[in-house]
């Protein structure tokens, strides 16, 4: 008996997200969206579900490599703005990243460099969405969000998740079903941090392995059996869920010290989303 299944209803699924995409920015009072091409699945999967959401004039993509981006992800940002003739704009933030990591310390580690590029993109994505009154989309997904893998104030710096409910191998469902082009879907799934670099790599464990563990720790399954269902030691699943927590900090607003009556992000919570 299968216990933990990630199977979806990718129809159903794509338009509870596009009504939240279409509710969401109608409530902020805008009109447009801006977002970050890399190349992948998600951020595909995430432009696709916001040009059904708001129309394609009112999305564009920029594009941001920098001397690492891997080829194919040059060639298959191109390919999905073609297929789906998405607005879009290619910035090379080569020289950016080089004058901040300048006056930066440290910059010889790799993560440190790699987070100045994630920052770096955030920053050209709201100076954006500033000049044309849009709101920021982020392309992350569940699994990333979970453990952490992101990096804050940079891909984590944006007005809203459409795919943070949807975990990595759901995402692929959805690229299916949205007609993403193959070479997209098929390949390693990379940040293209460095030269070589694949998220699988970093995790030490596939995505399909990944979202086993933190869809059985969402339903509280006994670990022996995710364990089983995952086909890994327990200490795996020990360590994604020390993934999980001590990430928390990046999921979460800056804590405040509680002194008044109610207080912002702690209980003066207003829905942002109605109807």
């Amino acid at each position: 008996m299968i216990i933990i299944d990630l199977s979806i209803n990718p129809e159903e699924t794509s338009t509870i997200i596009i009504e939240f995409i279409r509710t969401y920015v109608q409530n902020s009072g805008c009109k447009r969206v801006v977002l970050g091409l890399s190349g992948g699945v998600d951020s595909s999967v995430a432009a696709v579900l916001c040009k059904e959401a708001l129309g394609k004039n009112n999305v564009f993509c920029l594009f941001m490599p920098d001397g690492v981006t891997p080829k194919e992800d040059r060639k298959h940002q191109e390919v999905l703005v073609k297929k789906f003739d998405f607005k879009s704009k290619h910035i090379d933030i080569s020289s950016i990243v080089e004058q901040v990591s300048s006056v930066c310390y440290n910059t010889d580690d790799k993560m440190t460099l790699s987070n100045i590029k994630a920052r770096t993109r955030m920053i050209l994505l709201y100076s954006y969405a500033n000049e044309t009154g849009s709101l920021v989309c982020g392309t992350s997904n569940k699994s990333e969000l979970l453990i952490g893998y992101f990096t804050k104030y940079g891909d984590g710096g944006v007005d809203f998740q459409p795919l943070g409910d949807t975990y990595k191998t759901q995402i692929y469902q959805l690229a299916k079903y949205l007609k993403i082009p193959k070479p997209l879907i098929s390949k390693a799934p990379t940040a293209s941090l460095w030269p070589g670099q694949t998220d699988e790599k970093e995790l030490g464990m596939s995505y399909e392995t990944l979202d086993k563990i933190l869809y059985g720790l969402e339903l509280k399954v006994d670990i022996e059996n995710i364990a089983i269902e995952a086909g890994v030691k327990k200490s795996e699943i020990e360590r994604i869920r020390a993934m999980r927590k001590k990430s928390q900090h990046k999921r979460r607003t800056p804590l405040i010290p509680k002194l008044g009556v109610r207080t912002s992000g702690v209980d003066w919570r207003v829905p942002v989303q109605e109807g």
